[in-house]
């Protein structure tokens, strides 16, 4: 049915890439504030809090129960308004199960994001990063690149 949630997606002003898949129990608060590029994969039970824009690369995995928060309050008001800010998630990426995202965050190219981990800041492309705060561990050695 993975067509067929393209499709419907879609429908809805979602920018859906080839090949595409996303899992039945993704929740997506507003799809036209969503972007998925070329074969790109979405886990069993992500939220993609798509209150700001939600932008996904290439080649691109957001394993389960990730979480892309692209919204949030201003705790310095009174009336704790909220406010967005998008995320972007390059090509190649791949975001372990369960990794938190924080709005106004983007993941470079090729990074990996290690399980359980919170990304509150930028990642630089070609690393491989865990932790909460999320850290770069190391470089990410490839052929590819």
């Amino acid at each position: 049915m993975y067509s067929w949630r393209r499709f419907v997606l879609r429908l809805f002003g979602a920018k859906i890439g080839k090949k595409v898949l996303i899992r039945p129990s993704v929740h997506i608060q507003y799809p036209w504030k969503l972007s998925i590029a070329d074969y790109s994969w979405v886990g069993d039970n992500v939220v993609l809090y798509s209150l700001g824009q939600i932008t996904i690369g290439s080649n691109t995995v957001i394993s389960q129960r990730s979480y892309l928060c692209a919204g949030t309050h201003d705790y310095k008001k009174e009336s704790f308004p909220i406010y967005t800010k998008s995320i972007i998630i390059e090509n190649e990426c791949w975001l372990a199960t369960d990794v938190f995202v924080a709005p106004g965050v983007t993941i470079g190219e090729g990074t990996v994001v290690g399980a359980r981990s919170s990304v509150f800041t930028s990642l630089p492309p070609h690393k491989i990063c865990f932790g909460t705060p999320a850290r770069i561990v190391k470089e990410r050695i490839s052929n590819d690149y």
